[in-house]
């Protein structure tokens, strides 16, 4: 809401601040003080040095001195108090001046030490040719609070246009990022991969790495990540989870994601190329239908034994047919003590140590096993097949 300041001659009624003359004289000055004002900004904010050269800098000047002519107008009308509210066209013309300083790559902190600058600069101008003018101090005090609030309002404007533009365009980038995402996660051509990338303005790394989270965690997890992750949650596997696509985390710099992930709930697929990142998701996403955690790459044995479920149920079925007639618990002890003498290679000591029983035990046991499964202890492809079968046991622990 504008600010509203009551101006009032030395009588103490409402009327006009400055007298006509005075008003015509601040207007001859306002060429000098555009020209002051560009000069100065250029010099204090690093910016808008270059910014201004050229066909800019005299745009801006005409803005000043449109600007500040707006101001004197103002003070020299005498419609009341609400005369004083910046005319709508002064404030659109700030605000898109702030959605403009945003396309141009400018922060807020620099438009507004522009305008610090600008009120400053004005203010010594004005101030001076009022004071020339025969000005007395207590209506030189009103002029005061008037220019600072006019060029506060200005401000005001330019900043609500700066926040406005930046929301649009991260919304608008994140929908590019988003899309970018879905081309690299559903095998679009390269071509269409690449020009997606343009768009958002992501430079393609050599390797992407997949990491699932919760996602309320994804937010702070990203703060910590390298520059230029993506973040999706608009697929339909992750169910209440986020994907970050993190680039170049591979050889050594696995260990730093890693540490970033630890004490999440956090799975880390491998590094892949970075138009081969489904490969990276794929395998967090079976990992995380397992129940597991953490780096993918200290669960391989289990995910390639569990990659056909059915195949490895069919083998099983196969391979372990010879114990079908035993008792469950009797079949039990024995698949327990084949899976240890096959992992410690016959290591009858170390099969006992492991099994927490007395090496008589597995001397009887696997003399039971000899006889079920007769000479094919001795064939390659059926040690393979068993080693297998019963190592998924080993995994799943």
């Amino acid at each position: 809401m504008p600010r509203r300041v009551l101006r009032r001659t030395r009588t103490g009624d409402e009327s006009v601040l400055l007298p006509p003359e005075t008003v015509v004289a601040l207007r001859g000055e306002l060429a000098r003080v555009a020209d002051d004002v560009v000069d100065q900004i250029i010099r204090e904010v690093p910016p808008y040095e270059d910014a201004f050269s050229g066909p800019m800098g005299e745009t801006i000047r005409g803005a000043v001195q449109v600007a500040l002519g707006g101001f004197l107008s103002l003070i020299s009308d005498s419609r009341g108090p609400d005369a004083l509210a910046p005319r709508s066209s002064a404030v659109d013309g700030a605000y898109q001046l702030g959605r403009g300083e945003v396309r141009s790559g400018r922060t807020a902190d620099a438009l507004l030490s522009a305008y610090r600058i600008g009120a400053r600069v004005s203010w010594r101008h004005l101030s001076a040719k009022a004071v020339e003018q025969g000005i007395d101090p207590a209506t030189m005090a009103s002029f005061a609070e008037l220019v600072f609030a006019y060029i506060d309002e200005l401000s005001a404007a330019s900043v609500a246009g700066h926040r406005d533009e930046s929301a649009s365009e991260g919304r608008i980038r994140q929908r590019m990022v988003e899309r970018l995402a879905r081309h690299l996660l559903t095998g679009a051509p390269e071509a269409t991969v690449l020009a997606s990338a343009e768009r958002a303005e992501w430079t393609p790394p050599v390797t992407l790495t997949a990491v699932l989270v919760a996602e309320s965690q994804a937010g702070t997890l990203l703060q910590v990540l390298r520059r230029g992750t993506l973040l999706t949650t608009d697929l339909p596997e992750l169910d209440g989870a986020a994907l970050l696509m993190v680039p170049d985390a591979h050889d050594r710099r696995r260990a730093t994601l890693l540490r970033a992930v630890r004490d999440r709930d956090a799975l880390v697929g491998p590094a892949r190329p970075w138009v081969d990142v489904r490969e990276s998701y794929d395998r967090a996403v079976r990992a995380r239908a397992l129940g597991l955690t953490g780096d993918t790459e200290q669960h391989l044995p289990r995910l390639v034994l569990t990659a056909d479920p059915q195949a490895l149920a069919d083998l099983r079925a196969s391979v372990l047919a010879p114990l079908d007639e035993l008792r469950p618990a009797a079949a039990a002890k024995l698949r327990e003590t084949l899976r240890a003498w096959l992992l410690h290679q016959g290591r009858r000591e170390d099969v006992a140590a492991a099994l927490f029983v007395h090496p008589q035990t597995i001397r009887y046991r696997m003399t039971q096993v000899r006889d079920l499964f007769g000479d094919r202890l001795e064939d390659p492809d059926t040690v393979l097949a068993l080693t297998i079968a019963l190592g998924v046991e080993e995994v799943g622990r």
